[in-house]
């Protein structure tokens, strides 16, 4: 389980989905930066990325031991 295969792999997801979540909060309006609510779009993306973490741990008992995927046979794209 504390392979560093699986590791780089979860931490990619997790990286992926928190920079996700925070477009996602921002949405497709205009950013102003003087005005943005930071709290918000911090607290949905560490969310996300908290969820992809959680998700990737469960998947270890499903999925290939190397891989933070649900499927089996399934390895990162290179």
């Amino acid at each position: 389980m504390w392979n560093a295969k699986y590791w780089r792999d979860l931490a990619e997801r997790a990286i992926a989905s928190t920079a996700a979540g925070a477009v996602t909060a921002i949405g497709g309006d205009t950013l102003n930066v003087w005005s943005a609510d930071y709290r918000m779009i911090s607290g949905v993306a560490l969310g996300a990325g908290l969820l992809a973490v959680l998700k990737g741990l469960a998947a270890k008992a499903i999925g290939d031991r190397d891989s933070a995927a649900l499927l089996r046979g399934q390895t990162p794209v290179k």
